[in-house]
């Protein structure tokens, strides 16, 4: 069952950082990580029989050009800070590993993801200070196209191969526009989904919609019906520059609780499914460049 929320709110501060494959050979299957033989595949089977961190948590975060530079680093600002709250670090001692494990990277284009911070164990104030510090010492970037599902697909790589292993495995997607590159959003999802893995969204509605950036009316609607997926899955809206904190601070403290939003506005499995078009990002980029 999804629950959806929305929290007027928005985000953080930040700087500006502004091939033939023929002859790639084919993945030998005895290293598949589907195989109990392979190094990958017993570290998958050591991870799954000794759960050791109560949540391991993927932040990706938008990047794209349809982001403005005060979002980008509010974005940033917001995640720091929410990392090193008492709130958060309460929520962290009442699992019953008293742990997490988290990564933060930026995406745009299918092919453009960056990690910012790699696979860090946060058990304390030390530790989450030290993840907080790395996120806001990293130069700001924009890059071009926004793909959601290449994000998607590569936070679930990025999960094959955490060395630890949680009793929840959640994708925290943050962004202000819909999938036009890369595979279908859905595709990716579901797929996602399949495997045991919660998405959770943050769609950012501090703008007007604009022709330039591509922006979409709902985007809030699209994540919900395009985007997240998995038990308990919710999305919390950000509308207004000074809740960035906030709604921030409110996602990830659920996320690591393992708990949907208080005031929870419709249970997925209680409502018809809206009208959403969820290939309307690759439409738009098509009508407006042709490819």
């Amino acid at each position: 069952m999804r629950w959806y929320v929305s929290i007027g709110a928005v985000l953080i501060a930040g700087v500006l950082a502004g091939g033939d494959v023929a002859g790639i050979a084919a993945p030998n299957p005895k290293n598949r990580p589907d195989n109990p033989t392979s190094p990958q595949g017993r570290l998958l089977a050591e991870k799954e029989a000794n759960p050791s961190v109560d949540v391991e948590l993927v932040l990706a975060v938008d990047v794209s050009y349809s982001m403005d530079i005060d979002e980008l680093a509010l974005q940033r600002e917001g995640y720091a800070q929410a990392i090193i709250s008492k709130e958060f670090l309460q929520a962290l001692k009442s699992g019953p590993n008293g742990r997490i494990s988290v990564i933060y990277f930026e995406w745009a284009a299918s092919s453009d993801q960056k990690i910012i911070i790699p696979w860090r164990l946060i058990d304390g104030p030390e530790t989450a200070d030290a993840v907080a510090n790395e996120i806001m010492k990293t130069p700001i970037r924009r890059a071009s196209r926004t793909s959601i599902s290449g994000a998607i697909n590569f936070a679930m790589a990025l999960l094959d191969e955490n060395p630890h292993r949680g009793l929840r495995r959640v994708i925290d997607i943050s962004g202000d526009g819909p999938n036009n590159n890369g595979v279908p959003v859905v595709v990716a999802r579901d797929a996602a989904v399949e495997k045991g893995v919660i998405i959770n969204g943050l769609p950012i509605m501090v703008k007007e919609p604009s022709y330039s950036t591509m922006d979409i009316d709902n985007l809030d609607i699209y994540y919900e019906e395009c985007v997240i997926g998995g038990p308990g899955s919710f999305v919390i809206t950000i509308k207004e520059r000074d809740k960035f904190r906030e709604a921030i601070r409110t996602k990830l403290l659920l996320e690591i609780a393992g708990r949907v939003p208080e005031r929870p506005v419709v249970p997925a499995a209680a409502r018809e499914r809206r009208p959403v078009n969820c290939m309307i990002g690759e439409k738009i980029w098509q009508d407006r460049w042709g490819r």
